[in-house]
């Protein structure tokens, strides 16, 4: 959930999430015959390797089931969703594309840029990645509220 969360990438992506990858920095998608570099902090990297060092993973994917393959968009789904109880969260509110979702909205604060948040999130047009960004009546009344414009 936290590689989901601090890159941005899809469930489907989480399987191009390697050792060598985590070695690099960034890991290379090829989908739709689009290339894609999805940027790797240091601090998950460093996670990464540790966590691949601890399960005796050598090489490849780092994300695995108990049988030794990667991991399925089903199964991080569940796996998330058993997680639901000790958080305290409806399971009906948790998909793993809400992580996508919280990183496209945190960088966005971050940079103010919708056209490189378009290329991080591995969009073509930016019309899609704005969808990523709808604010809610109660965000912008916020907004309103603090800009002071009423004495």
């Amino acid at each position: 959930m936290e590689t989901i969360c601090a890159t941005g990438i899809r469930v489907s992506e989480v399987r191009y999430i390697t050792v060598e990858a985590a070695r690099r920095g960034h890991a290379g998608i090829f989908l739709k015959g689009k290339v894609r570099v999805i940027l790797l902090p240091g601090k998950l990297c460093r996670k990464l390797m540790k966590y691949a060092k601890k399960k005796k993973i050598g090489s490849g994917e780092i994300f695995l089931t108990r049988t030794g393959k990667g991991m399925s968009r089903k199964e991080i789904w569940s796996a998330m969703k058993s997680l639901c109880g000790a958080a305290k969260v409806e399971r009906s509110k948790v998909f793993p594309h809400n992580l996508r979702h919280l990183f496209a909205r945190t960088f966005y604060k971050a940079c103010r840029d919708v056209a490189k948040l378009a290329d991080v999130l591995g969009h073509s047009s930016i019309e899609t990645t704005r969808i990523y960004l709808v604010s809610t009546g109660e965000e912008h009344s916020r907004q309103i509220e603090r800009l002071n414009l009423v004495c």
